[in-house]
């Protein structure tokens, strides 16, 4: 399994498109906690990372496909899906590697951005970030991460086409992350349906976790969507 994640990860990294992504993930999210207007934190008048915390999902729902569009469609497409099959390793361990793999480039991207919380805690005059807050939303977007990642992989085991895979899967994780929230304030769901319709999207959890209290019900909830595409991708490659 380790030697498929280290494969992915070689793989990304072995030219400059890898580091380009991650470049750019960290400008828009730089530019948007301290530029833009509206989400600028040096506007605000007080040290928060929420702005950060409440793009970074959108960001990461254009960057997380990027990374895992070719997991699968490459191998389908170059034929090299064939040889992965031939090593000694089972169905779950591919998908756990593959897992793995984008998994960790999508954790290396966001390393840096604890830059952000040091810088701002340094600028505060009094009092500083709420750490607590911070550590749980830091935790819900590394879920969100993994969440996309298995979304994200899972679409690329339906095609040989890196392309239709982006699409796919940023398409899935923006209605896991906002479409049921735009659902359940339908006047058709205004009762109490509502309310359990928006828990069952992403968004409902991550700002669960934001708040910097850890549910169990929140982490079991991240587990399972992403068991469940780990399962769907595991069942495509069976297919294969």
């Amino acid at each position: 399994m380790w030697m498929i994640c280290k494969k992915e990860w070689q793989q990304f990294f072995s030219s400059l498109t890898g580091y380009i992504a991650i470049s750019i993930f960290l400008l828009l999210t730089g530019l948007f906690l301290f530029v833009f207007p509206d989400t600028n934190i040096l506007d605000f008048g007080y040290a928060t990372l929420g702005s950060f915390f409440d793009t970074a999902p959108w960001i990461l729902l254009f960057f997380v496909p990027t990374v895992t569009m070719r997991t699968l469609a490459d191998e389908y497409k170059s034929g090299t899906f064939e040889i992965l099959k031939t090593l000694p390793l089972s169905s779950w361990q591919i998908v756990r590697g593959k897992f793995f793999g984008a998994f960790f480039i999508i954790a290396a991207a966001l390393m840096p951005t604890i830059i952000y919380a040091v810088s701002i805690q340094q600028l505060s005059a009094v009092g500083g970030i709420d750490i607590g807050g911070t550590a749980g939303s830091y935790l819900g977007l590394l879920m969100l991460s993994a969440v996309y990642t298995a979304v994200g992989i899972a679409a690329s085991s339906f095609t040989n086409n890196t392309v239709v895979a982006f699409i796919a899967g940023a398409f899935i994780c923006f209605l896991l992350y906002s479409g049921f929230d735009a659902i359940s304030k339908l006047p058709l769901f205004k009762s109490d349906l509502g309310y359990y319709i928006e828990m069952i999207g992403i968004n409902f959890h991550y700002r669960s976790i934001s708040r910097g209290v850890i549910d169990i019900r929140d982490i079991i909830y991240f587990l399972s969507v992403i068991y469940l595409f780990l399962l769907i991708t595991q069942r495509n490659i069976l297919k294969k």
